[in-house]
């Protein structure tokens, strides 16, 4: 073998090799950029303790969602309020950028027998309505998710209290599988009528709307304060 056969064969193993590292390279960065969190990171950058209460891992959910969890993408994203003599529609970062921020640590119990206590961070679901567009008669607000999922509440459950739809939780940004980009925080009830990737609200008369759960025989109330009767 002569030394320029040598040589081109040397370059084509550098190039391979090059190849291969370029390939390494970018998997490790795209699996760095998904909207998920490991406990590694985690543990570097969210909060679990505020205002001297303990706060739960963002890790220590469990998956029961009804389609597994929904990727919406913030661009093209629109928060339709329906149901109003003027319907409303809002973009995330309309959501973000245009209304005032809260913070609340809420415990969510799930049916399941499990709990986690979080602290969220949204806007408050009245925030975002103009109440003079309410009709009268409208005495039920239903939710709607991107998978199919809703739920819905009295009118004066969430008109007249400090519902928190949430976007951010222990400091971190909604993950996908927490409900990105609006979950809603629906305290002193089970923990299904924490409706996730919420794309819809909407204001109704029809007081017998059940949702998801509620149509297969789960409480329509769902308060925490009586025991839980399923099927």
């Amino acid at each position: 073998m002569n030394m320029k056969n040598l040589l081109n064969k040397t370059l084509i193993i550098l190039i391979i090799l090059l190849l291969i590292l370029l390939a390494v390279f970018y998997f490790y960065i795209s699996k760095r950029n998904r909207l998920t969190y490991t406990e590694k990171e985690l543990e570097s950058v969210e909060i679990r303790e505020y205002e001297g209460e303990d706060l739960s891992s963002i890790n220590s959910f469990r998956e029961n969602s009804i389609k597994g969890p929904q990727y919406v993408k913030k661009e093209g994203y629109q928060l339709e309020i329906k149901g109003l003599s003027q319907n409303l529609s809002y973009s995330y970062e309309d959501v973000i950028n245009n209304f005032q921020p809260y913070k609340k640590v809420v415990r969510l119990n799930c049916v399941e027998g499990w709990s986690v206590n979080i602290l969220w961070e949204g806007i408050l679901v009245r925030d975002l309505i103009n109440k003079e567009l309410i009709p009268e008669s409208a005495n039920t607000i239903i939710f709607k998710a991107y998978d199919g999922y809703s739920t819905s509440f009295p009118r004066e459950y969430i008109m007249d209290q400090d519902i928190i739809m949430a976007y951010r939780m222990n400091g971190l940004e909604l993950p996908v599988e927490r409900g990105f980009p609006f979950q809603l925080v629906a305290e002193s009830k089970y923990g299904y009528k924490w409706i996730k990737w919420i794309t819809e609200i909407e204001f109704s008369n029809d007081e017998n709307y059940r949702g998801y759960w509620e149509s297969r025989g789960y409480s329509d109330e769902a308060d925490l304060e009586e025991s839980f009767s399923g099927y």
